[in-house]
């Protein structure tokens, strides 16, 4: 009686641990055999802002589960398998020039990579990439955001390739004296001469050039001069939401022949309208309910109160997949990436909360319809191939052309 009371509790129970969702596991069958490369994951920044210990890769311990959306057992569960860790840095630092904190940035990136040699290796190349993933290993990229940080020095350029960086966004929020940027000033009508010289350039080192930030010129101008696929790091399909930070349609229909791919992004705001509209009417009362308020733990107050009575609509990962399969449609399914931008969002989509989830968003394209073969370019295949070309491009140029001289004031005279 005992043995058959057991027989008959397996059989109602395995049936219902063992329930599981074809889509997810078809999404990681596909996973375990093509590397998912994420363009952009802002864990740098965390480390550095880290308030118990800021700078301190030892304390912001990725062994253990962290206050924000990144560790090394998420990235294992998100069958992450090449990361580009951004080494961003804000347009304006009050107290020295760009390079010390951009340097400082970039060591935490090494020390972060040296201190967990079983799970991430440092990468280069597209070689490095697929060996480290064949090896288990998270292939580990430095991608440096903003253009500020080479403070117009082309040298300055040279050198942070040298010290691992293999993608540059031409600007951040903040227009250079070389670049417009969505969010600044429309000072240039897209790149200067020398903004087309850094292009060159970065073509000659074997960087890619990303193109999120910048203006709509400024995209179309770096795509006219590059000789090398660009990328988009970390932005979506400004049709589907209308944002500046978002490449519109006439952007996407140049990338066929550049070669370039969009890596789609999670930000909240520029994936869902419904998300864009709350956030800029909370921008607008929260501005109001702030005047007059000068004492900091009372602005603190009115903005946990605020938030707390006003509850933000979520994004989904319906919403992504949405802005994935428009720039497919427009652009064509070899220009189509993954740029989440975890760890410089406050919260992720309804379903893609964190690094652990990127498998989800597959499952989602599977019930879409989405073949293997498409799937597997948007993990990774695309942006090996763009890399790839980088590549081939940078030995061609090394052979033809030194590194390059020009100086803005040489090129942007008035």
């Amino acid at each position: 009686m005992r043995w058959s009371a057991v027989v008959l509790l397996s059989l109602v129970a395995v049936p219902a641990a063992a329930q599981s969702d074809p889509a997810l596991e078809h999404a990681r069958a596909i996973l375990r055999s093509t590397p998912l490369i994420d363009g952009h994951n802002d864990l740098p920044w965390a480390i550095r802002r880290f308030d118990k210990a800021p700078f301190d890769v030892d304390a912001y311990d990725l062994s253990q589960r962290t206050r924000g959306q990144t560790d090394i057992a998420r990235l294992r569960k998100g069958m992450v398998g090449a990361q580009f860790w951004s080494v961003y840095i804000p347009g304006e630092i009050p107290d020295s020039g760009y390079a010390r904190v951009q340097l400082e940035q970039i060591d935490i990136v090494r020390r972060m990579i040296a201190k967990y040699p079983d799970d991430l290796a440092l990468a280069l190349s597209t070689a490095d990439i697929e060996r480290e993933f064949a090896r288990g290993r998270i292939a580990s990229l430095i991608g440096m955001e903003g253009g500020h940080a080479i403070e117009n020095s082309l040298g300055a350029l040279r050198a942070y390739y040298d010290l691992g960086v293999r993608y540059m966004t031409l600007t951040h929020n903040v227009t250079l004296d070389w670049a417009d940027a969505a969010h600044g000033q429309r000072r240039h009508g897209g790149l200067t001469a020398f903004g087309r010289e850094v292009v060159r350039e970065m073509n000659r080192l074997g960087m890619l050039i990303d193109l999120s930030h910048v203006s709509p010129n400024v995209m179309r101008h770096a795509i006219e001069t590059s000789e090398s696929p660009v990328i988009f790091s970390h932005s979506s399909a400004r049709a589907v939401t209308d944002v500046p930070r978002n490449v519109p349609d006439e952007i996407l229909r140049l990338l066929p022949a550049n070669g370039g791919v969009v890596m789609l992004t999670f930000v909240p705001e520029f994936i869902s309208e419904a998300v864009l509209a709350a956030a800029n009417a909370r921008r607008g009362e929260v501005r109001q309910l702030f005047q007059g308020v000068t004492e900091a733990a009372e602005r603190r107050r009115i903005w946990e109160e605020y938030i707390r009575t006003h509850p933000m609509p979520r994004a989904t990962v319906a919403d992504v997949a949405d802005h994935i399969e428009h720039v497919r449609r427009v652009a064509g399914v070899d220009h189509v990436g993954i740029g989440s931008d975890y760890d410089g969002i406050d919260r992720g989509p309804t379903g893609l909360e964190d690094v652990s989830t990127f498998p989800t968003l597959f499952a989602e394209l599977i019930r879409r319809g989405w073949s293997d073969t498409d799937l597997r370019k948007l993990a990774g295949e695309n942006v090996l191939r763009a890399f790839r070309a980088t590549e081939q491009t940078a030995r061609r140029l090394q052979q033809e052309r030194p590194p390059s001289t020009a100086t803005l004031e040489t090129l942007d005279r008035n």
